[in-house]
């Protein structure tokens, strides 16, 4: 299987500022704008001057996300506007070219033409699409409710202050009470955000293992798990420790979620915060790989093109995301079967793509979410069996878990709705307690801490998430 090229890597990385829906705002309104003023006015006389006037409007928005439930209290600010300035005549054009382009973006480019020369989806997948653009609440650019109301009030903003060229009292007090209204509700309205662990990871003894395979189903619903039929996955966890209270971070997002799970650190010290990486270094903080090497061992992950921006390629295995979805988990698959053959690592953390991909793509409410699951239960059987013949699972310790889970509406992610925050979660091996259910709450913080314990090195300096040591049997003296 083909790695993640280098084109591929700079343009996953362009993709997620239209994906990302903090950098979408910005570039889609400026898009959206001066296309619309050379389209129809033919000149750009006043639009710097009205840029200018927008732009704190612009910081307050990148500032303050409005997630989930408080996305509702968005279009207060732009009524408000509306009933200030009074709606010209020349808005209702602009608002509407401004729709019809997101709805395009949305619906035709992103969720049909891109999907389809991408991941393989059909070329009428917009029929399905527009209902999960509309139903969406996570952190992308694909979430209507956030985008809509967030871009017609920096479009009537900056129409209005591009005619009248002049400042008065309102673009003063306006963005202050933006300002004002925006810190009150994320200051007290938003409290679904997760409590991890603020104390550095109490050490504890853990019993060895030679091995570690993490086997991270990307984007399993919990619930959606529960409704297929995945005998493999199945008998590890009935025959393993299942933690039926295993939370995830926020933002709810690939990186972010891997960062923490392989760090043990929060989001706001590892200091990733989204798919998009702008920090060049990656991690801010110490990882599972750093550790390892401190006791001349090896740990990979193979995954998404994404990961390398938080781990480097030293630690990671790309695998390329352009392939049609049906064979994307085969290929990965057949790729770690390659990977433990010549290379043997110590811990080896396997992405699956598919469950994501479709949930992404067609919705998490329908059969073929469903099904995708139940192809990474075969997929993942195969792959143990592999490892078995190859005598690597008489001493290993199994993990297997989800990033995040997936909301309705485009599979959505990111903010914690419904369906996202608490994932699958459970250890297999013979030093692990059979048919064991924890139901203490713990988060993804904890298998960073837990792997490399697992493995004889130290935990990560930065690590935060509790040991799971209620899995592991007690070692005989």
């Amino acid at each position: 299987m083909k790695s993640a090229s280098r084109f591929e890597k700079v343009a996953a990385r362009m993709w997620n500022l239209l994906n990302e829906g903090k950098p979408f705002t910005p570039i889609f309104t400026l898009g959206v704008f001066l296309s619309y003023t050379l389209l129809v006015q033919g000149s750009l006389s006043g639009a710097g001057f009205g840029f200018l006037v927008t732009l704190p409007l612009l910081v307050l928005y990148w500032k303050f996300d409005f997630p989930l439930f408080l996305r509702n209290y968005l279009w207060l600010p732009l009524i408000v506007w509306l009933f200030i300035e009074g709606t010209d005549s020349r808005l209702l054009p602009l608002f509407a070219y401004g729709a019809g382009l997101y709805f395009f973006f949305t619906v035709f480019f992103w969720g049909t033409i891109y999907y389809h020369l991408r991941i393989g989806t059909d070329w009428l997948n917009f029929t399905r699409f527009w209902k999960l653009v509309l139903k969406n609440s996570d952190s992308t650019s694909g979430n209507a409710q956030e985008q809509l109301p967030k871009v017609g009030l920096l479009l009537a903003y900056w129409q209005t202050a591009s005619i009248e060229q002049t400042l008065d009292w309102s673009y003063l007090w306006f963005p202050l009470g933006l300002f004002v209204f925006a810190w009150i509700l994320h200051h007290y309205l938003f409290d679904w955000k997760p409590k991890l662990p603020t104390e550095s990871t109490v050490d504890a003894p853990v019993p060895a293992s030679s091995k570690v395979y993490v086997l991270i189903v990307d984007g399993m619903r919990k619930d959606r798990y529960m409704a297929a039929d995945t005998p493999f996955l199945e008998r590890l966890r009935q025959e393993g420790t299942e933690y039926t209270n295993m939370e995830t971070v926020y933002p709810a997002r690939t990186v972010v979620c891997f960062s923490s799970m392989f760090t043990g650190a929060r989001p706001e010290e590892h200091g990733i915060h989204s798919n998009m990486v702008w920090n060049t270094t990656g991690v801010k903080t110490d990882t599972v790989f750093n550790r390892l090497r401190d006791v001349g061992k090896t740990g990979k992950i193979l995954g998404i093109a994404h990961l390398v921006d938080a781990f480097g390629s030293k630690d990671v295995h790309t695998v390329t995301a352009v392939m049609h979805n049906d064979v994307a988990d085969r290929n990965i698959i057949d790729r770690a079967k390659q990977i433990v053959r010549d290379e043997d690592p110590d811990l080896l953390a396997i992405q699956l793509i598919g469950t994501d991909q479709t949930g992404h793509s067609r919705g998490t409410l329908y059969s073929e979410y469903v099904q995708k699951i139940e192809e990474a239960d075969a997929l993942l059987a195969e792959f143990c069996d592999e490892l078995d013949r190859l005598g690597k699972l008489d001493d290993a310790t199994l993990i297997v878990m989800a990033d995040h889970g997936q909301a309705d509406g485009i599979g959505g992610h990111g903010h914690l709705d419904e369906g996202e925050r608490f994932v699958p979660f459970w250890m297999y091996g013979k030093h692990v307690h059979a048919g064991l259910k924890v139901d203490t709450h713990r988060h993804i913080l904890s298998l960073g801490p837990t792997i490399t314990k697992l493995l004889g090195a130290d935990i990560p300096h930065d690590s935060r998430g509790v040991l799971l040591t209620e899995a592991f049997k007690e070692e005989s003296s």
